[in-house]
């Protein structure tokens, strides 16, 4: 889950995501959207790949990027219950609620 959140830190790598929520890009398209060096790009997509939020189709000199959507979901569900937020959470809440307030 830490690299999930290190790749979700960066504001770039969030807009690759965003703009791979639409339909898989190449790394051209990608880095047409930003005004980074190419090679930053590259790093950026690795770090989404490290953290397993985006998977690439290389054909030829051409990467295709697509997002891994249920990568992020799971992420974000796991961090959401360690606050007691998310269906895991919902059977405590109730209980809580049920017994009231401690003293």
């Amino acid at each position: 889950m830490n690299r999930v959140f290190k790749a979700l830190s960066d504001p770039t790598r969030r807009k690759v995501l965003e703009l791979l929520r639409r339909c898989p890009m190449t790394a051209g398209e990608l880095s047409g959207h930003f005004t980074v060096s190419k090679p930053t790009m590259s790093a950026h997509f690795n770090v989404l790949k490290e953290a397993g939020l985006i998977e690439a189709d290389k054909q030829g000199a051409t990467i295709t990027y697509r997002l891994k959507l249920s990568v992020l979901e799971d992420a974000l569900l796991g961090f959401a219950q360690t606050f007691g937020i998310g269906p895991a959470a919902a059977p405590d809440s109730a209980r809580s609620r049920e017994e009231g307030p401690q003293s």
